[in-house]
């Protein structure tokens, strides 16, 4: 029996201060709901956690900045809206305007509300914004936009590019006889008389035929049996013993071109042509206006297809180049140099829509300068006497038209893809945040087990602790 160490006393003060560490423990893990609570705990689960937790928070930021994308996107489409909205109530006063009905102070009227229209659309593309940015008025920077190429309402075939538009008129559409639309005006393809007349003198062979207002002469070297006349007998055949009906060029008779005959040309060798003769002033009929020259159709439809193409347009110079002329056989090609309106560069922004600095995290959003310069509406004038300009401004507002709606489904597509993305951040949130707490947290029915046993162990230590100490009071009793 020894009383220096009292190894059973020691040995039940060390079980107890065991017990009690790990009950501490316990109690911590229950009290904060944390399994774990300093590196110590789980130094690897610690990282895991941590790294979990960083991704957690910036998803959930990325989905926050993904629906502050939806809101400026919904801010930007809405305002469209009412820009579409304007565009729609332009088209029908241009379509009014364009209206032969109308008179001078009508169209006055008219243009009036274009013009306010207009300015309302400068004025929403100028003060529409989200968090102190103007979203329709476009990015830092200028650029040149051009505008797209008109066929001016003319027949044929245009290839519009970027800077430059072609148009085509078929080969025959411009032959004589032919009727041709031109400013909405119909005309019919005629020849000067004197052409006319040179091209019936040049047919001297025999066989040659032409035919005038629907009758057929053909030429003859033999005008009638004993005589040496030559000249123009009536009938599809040169036949000798046939009476002449008109001499030869410089004869007493000859066949002479009248103002408005319709004549066909056919050389027994060569191709034939057709022509309707009239007395010309610079290529108009002078007895009737609504005939003219395929030269002065040209002449025409290079004004009209520049007045079209001008509409909107703010910088350069619309102009025909080349010298277009008409060709038969290949028609005519009328190269047009476009003109263009200097504007604001795309506004573009960047929604960073994930917890990396990977670039594929960032979605970006552009959106043009919606003014009425890069709409190829500014200055639009449907004010006029004939309703032609109400007629080509109905083209350039469709322009416009489309350049919106491209505009808004290009924001409507991005939208979509935004909520679907914050669909899936939330998502990924949610279950990482679930990983994340099988790490950490603490299983609350699972420690109250341990908390439980730790506790019935702390009070029997303290019990054999106790025992342990009085057990050495049997000392006493060997000394009495």
């Amino acid at each position: 029996m020894v009383v220096q160490h009292n190894m059973q006393a020691a040995n039940a003060n060390r079980m107890l201060n065991v017990t009690t560490g790990q009950q501490a423990k316990s109690t911590e893990k229950l009290s904060s709901g944390y399994r774990i609570n300093r590196a110590a705990d789980d130094a690897a689960g610690l990282s895991i956690s941590e790294k979990m937790r960083k991704q957690i928070r910036g998803l959930d930021k990325a989905s926050s900045n993904a629906e502050d994308g939806v809101s400026s996107v919904q801010t930007a489409e809405g305002a469209l809206t009412e820009v579409h909205s304007m565009l729609q109530r332009m088209n029908e006063l241009a379509t009014q305007s364009a209206n032969g009905t109308n008179s001078t102070t009508d169209r006055s009227a008219i243009q009036d509300e274009i013009s306010q229209l207009t300015t309302e659309i400068d004025r929403v593309a100028e003060t529409t914004k989200f968090n102190e940015t103007y979203l329709l008025k476009g990015g830092d920077g200028t650029k040149q936009e051009y505008m797209k190429g008109h066929d001016a309402g003319l027949k044929g075939t245009l290839t519009d590019g970027a800077t430059t538009a072609t148009f085509k008129v078929a080969a025959g559409a411009l032959d004589a006889g032919k009727s041709v639309t031109i400013g909405g005006k119909d005309y019919t393809i005629g020849t000067d008389k004197t052409e006319v007349q040179t091209a019936v003198d040049g047919l001297t062979a025999e066989g040659d035929q032409v035919t005038v207002n629907g009758k057929t002469y053909t030429y003859t070297k033999k005008g009638g049996t004993g005589k040496t006349d030559e000249g123009w007998v009536e009938g599809t055949t040169a036949t000798e013993g046939s009476t002449l009906a008109y001499g030869k060029k410089g004869a007493a008779n000859p066949l002479t071109i009248a103002n408005g005959d319709k004549v066909t040309t056919t050389p027994k060798t060569g191709a034939s042509a057709s022509y309707t003769a009239a007395e010309m002033d610079n290529g108009v009929s002078k007895a009737d206006p609504s005939i003219i020259s395929a030269a002065k159709a040209v002449s025409l439809m290079t004004d009209e297809l520049i007045a079209a193409n001008k509409v909107g347009v703010t910088n350069g110079t619309v102009e025909i180049t080349g010298n277009p002329a008409y060709d038969k056989d290949n028609g005519v090609t009328f190269n047009i140099n476009k003109g263009s309106a200097e504007v604001a560069n795309k506004l573009s922004f960047s929604l960073h829509v994930g917890s990396d600095a990977d670039m594929t995290n960032k979605i970006t959003v552009g959106i043009e300068t919606m003014n009425s310069s890069y709409l190829g509406i500014k200055g639009l004038n449907v004010n006029d006497d004939s309703g032609i300009a109400g007629t080509y401004a109905i083209d350039a507002i469709s322009d416009a038209l489309q350049k919106v709606s491209d505009q808004r489904s290009s924001l409507g597509a991005v939208q979509n893809r935004l909520e679907h993305t914050i669909d899936n951040l939330d998502n990924v949130v949610e279950n990482t945040t679930s990983a994340e707490s099988r790490i950490r947290d603490t299983d609350m029915a699972k420690e109250m087990v341990n908390y439980s046993k730790n506790n019935i162990l702390a009070q029997a230590g303290q019990s054999m602790l106790a025992q342990a100490n009085q057990s050495n009071q049997g000392v006493l009793s060997l000394l009495q």
